[in-house]
C-alpha cells in the first residue's frame, strides 16, 4: 500500500448552507429577530469584558513612588541604646530594628513617642520637632544631613 493509495473511511460532511431556498425559507431555522439570526454577528468574547473592567494606566511605570521609610520611636531607642550612643541608619540595621528593603536602606524618621533620660547623636535621619526637642533637652545632640540636590546646568 502506497501513500497515494489510501482512501477516508467516512465522507467529508459539508457545512449548511441556511437561507438559500428549498425547504427551509424566510427564517432559515434561525427564528425572526436579534443577533442569531444575523449573518456575521457573533456574540462578544468573553474575554473583551474582562479587558474593559482594567483601569487604564498611564504606561508600565505608573504608579506611586513613595518613600521607604521605617519610623522608630524614641522609647525604642531608650531600650536598646546605651547613654552617648550614635545613632544613625547603619547602627539601627546591625541591631536589627531596620532592615533593607529590596537590597536598599530606606530612610529612617524618628517620632517622639516616650520619654528620653540618655544623651543620643542623632546622625543621617529624619526627625520630628517634638523628638529633636525631647533629645536635645536631655543632653543629645541632632546632626542633620542635607540631601544634595543636582542643579541642571543650562
Amino acid at each position: 500500500m502506497q501513500l497515494h493509495e489510501i482512501k477516508p473511511k467516512h465522507k467529508k460532511k459539508t457545512k449548511k448552507r441556511i437561507g438559500r431556498g428549498g425547504k427551509r425559507g424566510t427564517y432559515s431555522g434561525r427564528g425572526m429577530k436579534g443577533q442569531k439570526s444575523r449573518a456575521g454577528k457573533s456574540f462578544e468574547p468573553i474575554i473583551r469584558g474582562f479587558i474593559k473592567r482594567y483601569p487604564k494606566l498611564r504606561g508600565y511605570k505608573f504608579g506611586s513612588k513613595g518613600e521607604l521609610v521605617f519610623i522608630i520611636n524614641l522609647k525604642t531607642l531608650q531600650e536598646k541604646f546605651d547613654d552617648n550612643a550614635v545613632i544613625s541608619p547603619m547602627v539601627l540595621l546591625d541591631k536589627k530594628l531596620i532592615h533593607k528593603i529590596k537590597g536598599k536602606m530606606p530612610l529612617v524618621k524618628i517620632l517622639g513617642e516616650g520619654d528620653v533620660s540618655k544623651k543620643f547623636v542623632v546622625k543621617c535621619c529624619k526627625i520630628s520637632k517634638q523628638a529633636e526637642e525631647k533629645i536635645i533637652k536631655a543632653g543629645g545632640e541632632v546632626k542633620k544631613s542635607k540631601v544634595k540636590k543636582t542643579e541642571s546646568k543650562k
